[in-house]
This record gives structure tokens, C-alpha cells and sequence, in this order.
């Protein structure tokens, strides 16, 4: 998402301003070729090649960002995951400079149902994000493990690590990234402005956004073709810290969507 996105000048023109429905249009339609791309080509590693260089190339962005009409929403491309939720996310960095990104997530409710005996944890059922499809790479089978999209992050620059952060929500989590990286990259917000900012998921051919987009973002949207409803709760939720090596500062981010803050002792 983020390499197709390139080609698109948000944050450097006045019609792809933060928030405008001409950025919001390009992140909904890289949206929807990048999770295209993870239905037809991502599953377990071991056992199968997967084309991984390729996707992640600059090239393979480039010809996929062709397809996006500025103008236009394609309404025909399609590959929705199911959604999730019981997930958590924590990040900490210590005066070392050691850091932690972590996200543990038991699915739906509670998991599996199933505590492994004299432990206490519940174990996820994850196992239900595996397909049937004969030509899927995701394709059940044993000793194989279940797309999923738990994405603990880490942000590097010139080679040293800067952020440790994650975004929660099921499927989510990958245009949450998205969302956050592009609100501090090409928008310049802070840790927690880029984790406050309201939020948009296209989710089964409907893009579902939170309150406080403006009515004139909305209606700009449905000019461009893309059908939109009113969120139900909050999208995600997140949590980072930005490392200011030079300043020896840690600044840290925590979304108010979800029970949990920002501490440092």
C-alpha cells in the first residue's frame, strides 16, 4: 500500500491535503489492490514459493498504481478478510534503547475456547482464516499456518530503528499502518496526532468512516464513486514511540479508541 501510494503526491498538493477525499481516494483504491494481491499470493512460506521480492518491489507498485483512476473508485476489484477483534498491542523501549513491539490477539471472543491445562492461556482460533480454495496459498492444510494480519512494527531510518508501533482491528491493521505512517511521513503530525486522526476502512465494497470527517470530505467521496456509511464503535486502535536519537527523547502515543496510555518512568 504504501509503495503505490508513492505515486501519488499527498501532502505536496493542495487536492491530496490531510484528510481530502482525493488522498482518501488514493489509500481506499491501494488499499484495495494490496489486499487483492494478499488473497491471491500470501499464505504460509514453508512449503510453496511465494513471489514476496516481487510484491514488496518498487516496479510491481508502479504498474499497480496505473490502475488507479484519480477520478474514478473501481468498484470491481475485491478481497476482503474476515474481521477479528480480542487483540492487544504494547510497545516499550527502555533506557537502552532496547524495544519491544508485540501484538497477541485470541481472535474472536474467546479463541479456541480451549486453556492449555495448568496454564491459564486460552488458545486463538485462528485456524478459521484458512480457505478451501484448491489454487489458494492460504489453503488449510497440517503443519501450516492461517494468514493473518498481526503486524507488530518497527520503523527504521538509515538502517537504526525509530518506532517501534502497532495498529490493532482485524483486518484493520494493514491501512491502520498505512493511515498512521502517512499522517506523520507526508503530514507531519506527532506520535499522537497521527494515532487521534479519524479513520476510514473500505470493507466489502462500503467505506465505513468514523465521526469527525467532514460532510464535504464525505460528499467528495461519493462524487468519485464510493459508496460510504457511518461506522459503528471505533476503527483499530494503536499505540507507538517515536525515538529521537539526536534529542535522547522518547515521545510516546497511545489511542484513546481502546483502554490503555502512554507512561515513562
Amino acid at each position: 500500500m504504501l509503495n503505490i501510494m508513492e505515486a501519488f503526491p499527498l501532502g505536496q498538493q493542495k487536492d491530496y491535503g490531510y484528510g481530502s477525499a482525493k488522498a482518501l481516494h488514493a489509500m481506499i483504491e491501494a488499499k484495495k489492490l494490496a489486499y487483492a494481491d494478499l488473497k491471491k499470493y500470501i499464505g504460509e512460506p514453508r512449503g510453496q514459493k511465494l513471489p514476496v521480492a516481487t510484491l514488496l518491489s518498487k516496479e510491481h507498485a508502479a504498474a499497480r498504481a496505473k490502475l488507479i483512476d484519480p477520478d474514478r473508485a473501481n468498484c470491481d476489484v475485491s478481497a476482503d478478510l474476515r474481521v477479528g477483534n480480542d487483540t492487544t498491542f504494547l510497545t516499550v523501549v527502555d533506557r537502552d534503547g532496547n524495544m519491544v513491539s508485540l501484538i497477541q490477539s485470541n481472535f474472536n471472543e474467546f479463541g479456541s475456547g480451549i486453556v492449555a491445562p495448568e496454564t491459564g492461556f486460552v488458545l486463538h482460533n485462528r485456524g478459521a482464516l484458512f480457505t478451501l480454495e484448491p489454487d489458494s496459498p492460504n489453503l488449510l492444510a497440517g503443519h501450516k499456518r492461517p494468514l493473518h494480519t498481526i503486524i507488530p512494527s518497527l520503523v527504521t531510518k538509515n538502517g537504526r530503528a525509530t518506532m517501534p508501533f502497532g495498529v490493532m482491528g482485524g483486518q484493520y491493521q494493514p491501512v491502520g499502518q498505512v493511515h498512521v505512517l502517512t499522517n506523520m511521513l507526508d503530514y507531519g503530525c506527532d506520535v499522537q496526532e497521527a494515532i487521534d486522526m479519524p479513520r476510514g476502512l473500505h470493507y466489502e465494497g462500503v467505506y465505513q468512516l468514523e465521526d469527525g470527517v467532514p460532510a464535504e470530505i464525505v460528499d467528495g467521496l461519493k462524487k468519485l464513486g464510493h459508496k460510504t456509511t457511518s461506522v459503528v464503535g471505533p476503527l483499530g486502535g494503536g499505540q507507538a514511540i517515536w525515538i529521537d536519537w539526536d534529542k535522547g527523547t522518547l515521545t510516546g502515543g497511545s489511542d484513546p479508541r481502546k483502554d490503555g496510555c502512554a507512561l515513562g518512568y
